[in-house]
This record gives C-alpha cells, structure tokens and sequence, in this order.
C-alpha cells in the first residue's frame, strides 16, 4: 500500500517539474517568433522601405511578421479553454461511477467552480459544470472567463463489466475578455503592444469508447473523439503608443479548428481510502484556421494560416475518501508539445460528494 502512493506522488511531482522546465524554457522562443520579419509584398514598393536616413523608419515587414504571433496565441487560447472544459466534463474521474458533485478550485490558470454527473437511467447519465477561470500562456492573457460544459453519456451497463459507451456534449464560453500581445523590430527601435478585447468560444465533440471493469477497483477505458472548436474575437487597433510607426487594425474574425483523439484512462482504488486516475490522449489537429485579418499600416492586409498540429494532453488525480461519500481531490491537467500548443500545466484541488 505505502510502496503504491509513493509510486503515485513521486509520479505527480515528476510530471509537474518536467512540464515546467518545458514550458519556461519555450517562452523566449515563441516571443522571437511573435516579432520576426517578413519581405514585404512587390506591390508595395518603395513605400515600405524607406531610408531611416530619410527621416523614416524601416520595418513594416516586421510589424506584418508580427501577425503571425498573434494567431498562433488564439490558437493555444481555443486548445486551453478546451482542457480547462474538459475539467468541467469529469476527465480525471472514471467513466462509470456514482452520482456526484465537486467544488473545485486550480491554479496554473485560476478556475474555480463546480461540475457533477446525475444518472437519468441506468444507461444514460448527464455531465455538467461551470467554472469561472483567468489564464494565459505565451502573447495573450484572458482576464475574466465564465465556462460552462454539458454532456450526455450512454454506458451500456447491460452488457457486462466490458462494453462501450458514447459521449455527445459541448463547451461554451460567451463572453471572455482578453489582451494579446505583439512586437516588432524597425530601424528606429522595437516596438511593443498590448491591446485589449473581446473573445467567445464554443466546441461540440462525441466520443465512442470502451470500458472495462478487470476487477472490483480496477476500471480501464479507452476511446476516440471528435471535436470542433470555434473562437469569435472583437476587433481592435493597436493601444496609443508614442512609437507604432507599422500600426495594425485587426477586423472581428472565428478561429476554427478540428481535433482528433486517441486516448485511454485508468481509475484504481488503493486498500479502502485512496483512488487515483491517470489518463493521456494524443491529439491532432486539421482544418485549422485563422480568422484574423489585420490591416498594417505600409504594408497592407495580412492573413495569417496555421498549419495541422499534434500534441498530447494529459490528466491525473489522487482522491482521498475522507468520510463516507466525501472525497478530496487533487488532480492536475496539461498539454505537452511543440507551439503554438506547447507545455502547459493546470493543477488543483477539489471536494466531491457521491450521493
């Protein structure tokens, strides 16, 4: 028993150090990437490239360059809303387990909130929760962020202790507000921005899984998913600065994306106390796009694209049954991989009632 939760502590802190280092050490990476430099289109001409002697300084194709940082933070923002709803839809809980209701708070990104299961039928359970939450990763923060998540699962407990189920269910965040972040280098010196607005989110998703019940405090499942992600963002202009000589206007647009999954979870009960949950899935992206469209100043229009991406999500949590039907809960959730993804970590701790 003591072997088994060391086993499962040493593994939590070596996960939370790991993706740390990573995740400290990608920020000045995608800093470079948010101001690099692109050859200004042949229709311009002269007119974006001025002498500094002249009077004038260089580098509208820096600010153009620029863009492309901004698109790569909406989508980490889309990817990161959809790990902290799924939060809300039980991923570090197992798929077939009594009903329950847990107040939860995080940090890594602050969300704090409730979320809980109800069986309708035997088979038929609806998940739900709500959260209000504040984030932000590389070029962006969101400051204030109402999520709600909703979902019906169908788990055909008739079939024995192995047998399949389906999820059918959805995000939405309405309204959130948020700030990004963008720099560039001109022959004058470089410039950097800030500028504030507004953002929605909203994604739909099934699921088709299997689940296996090995033993009585052993549960396995794994699955497929499907999602579609959509982000609104509000337009804006850059902030007023005393130096901004490439400005950009950036007209409302929808961020879209689809994902794909392949996962797997295990739930275990240790002696009569203690429950833990791992759970992973790798994900790919396709279908990406960028809604901005942003008009900079001796330069013109940009239109950012985004490539198909892929990365891992992961999942854990320790419960401790301190009474008859109340357990403390800590769990962490995070992605590993390469940007505009990267590394992130979001950890907390709940109290869950099963009734």
């Amino acid at each position: 028993m003591a072997r088994f939760i060391k086993s499962w502590i040493g593994f939590a802190i070596l996960v939370v150090a790991a993706t740390l280092l990573f995740h400290g050490g990608e920020t000045g990476a995608a800093f470079a990437q948010s101001g690099s430099c692109t050859t200004p289109p042949p229709s311009s001409g002269a007119a974006t490239n001025l002498n500094a002697d002249e009077g004038r300084p260089t580098g509208a194709g820096c600010s153009a360059g620029s863009i492309t940082g901004v698109a790569n933070a909406h989508f980490n923002q889309m990817i990161t809303n959809q790990v902290l709803g799924s939060v809300l839809l039980g991923v570090n809980e197992q798929v077939n387990c009594s009903d329950c209701v847990s107040g939860f708070g995080s940090a890594g990104s602050f969300s704090a909130g409730f979320h809980g299961r109800k069986e309708l039928t035997p088979n038929l359970s609806l998940l739900a929760g709500i959260a209000y939450t504040q984030y932000s990763e590389n070029g962006y923060a969101v400051t204030s962020a109402p999520i709600g998540a909703l979902a019906l699962r169908y788990d055909f407990v008739d079939w024995g202790s192995s047998r399949p189920f389906f999820d059918l269910g959805t995000i939405l965040t309405p309204y959130e507000k948020v700030s990004y972040n963008r720099g560039y280098m001109t022959s004058f010196g470089p410039v950097a921005l800030q500028s504030q607005t507004t953002a929605s989110d909203y994604a739909v998703y099934g699921r088709a899984g299997w689940i296996s019940r090995v033993s009585p405090r052993d549960e396995f499942a794994a699955s497929v998913e499907i999602w579609q992600l959509w982000q609104r963002v509000s337009g804006y202009t850059d902030p007023s600065v005393p130096f901004d000589p490439f400005n950009a206007s950036f007209a409302s647009g929808t961020d879209r994306t689809n994902l794909a999954k392949i996962g797997a979870q295990w739930t275990h009960l240790f002696g009569s106390s203690i429950e833990g949950n791992l759970n992973g899935a790798f994900v790919q992206s396709f279908a990406n796009h960028s809604g901005i469209v942003a008009t900079v100043t001796d330069y013109g229009l940009v239109a950012p694209t985004i490539g198909n991406q892929s990365w891992f999500e992961y999942g854990g949590r320790l419960g401790f049954r301190i009474a008859n039907g109340w357990v403390a809960d800590l769990f962490l959730n995070g992605t590993l991989g390469p940007q505009p993804v990267g590394n992130t970590i979001h950890g907390g701790i709940g109290l869950r009632v099963n009734y």
